[in-house]
C-alpha cells in the first residue's frame, strides 16, 4: 500500500470549509427596525402565547425558563426565533413569554405568531412587509376535528362485519 505523504492540500480545504456553516448568520443585528417595547398575542391549536418584547440582549424567558430549557429541540427553537432572524434583529430584544395549553409544537407556533405580531406593532412600516411575505402574521386556523356521534373518533367508523 502506498502512503499519501502530501497532506497540505487536504488541510487547506478543510480549514476553508470549516469557516462557514449553515448556522452562520452574517447579517445578525443589522435590521432597520425601531427598538422599542412591544406586545403580541399568538394562538395555535389549543395554545395561547402572550409575548412581550423589550429592548435588551436577546434573552428568552418562557414561563420563567430559558428558550433552551423550554424547547430542547433545535427545530422548535428556530421556529420560535424565526421572525427575529428574518428581520435581522438578533440580540436587540429580550422576549418574556407566558404560554399555556396545547403541546410543544402548538406552543412554538403560538409564540412565533406572538413575536411576529409584537414586531409588527413596534415598527409597522419597516417590519410588516417582510413578516407578511414570510407568512408569520397569518394565524394557522387548523384545529382538531370534533368527534361525531356513532363514530369512534372524528372519522373512524366502527369495524364492519358482514356476518
Amino acid at each position: 500500500m502506498a502512503e499519501n505523504t502530501n497532506n497540505s492540500a487536504v488541510t487547506e480545504t478543510e480549514e476553508t470549509t470549516a469557516a462557514f456553516t449553515t448556522e452562520t448568520n452574517s447579517g445578525a443585528g443589522t435590521g432597520t427596525s425601531t427598538i422599542a417595547p412591544g406586545y403580541g398575542t399568538g394562538r395555535r391549536k389549543e395554545a395561547v402565547a402572550r409575548v412581550r418584547l423589550v429592548p435588551g440582549t436577546g434573552e428568552w424567558k418562557i414561563n420563567g425558563r430559558t428558550l433552551e430549557e423550554y424547547f430542547p429541540s433545535k427545530l422548535l427553537q428556530r421556529e420560535v426565533n424565526s421572525p427575529i432572524v428574518l428581520l435581522k434583529l438578533e440580540g436587540k430584544f429580550d422576549a418574556i413569554v407566558l404560554v399555556d395549553g396545547g403541546g410543544t409544537t402548538g406552543q412554538a407556533g403560538a409564540i412565533r405568531l406572538g413575536v411576529a405580531r409584537a414586531l409588527n406593532a413596534i415598527d409597522r412600516d419597516a417590519n410588516r412587509a417582510a413578516l407578511k411575505k414570510a407568512g408569520f402574521l397569518t394565524r394557522d386556523a387548523r384545529v382538531v376535528e370534533r368527534k361525531k356521534a356513532g363514530l369512534h373518533k372524528a372519522r373512524r367508523a366502527p369495524q364492519f362485519s358482514k356476518r
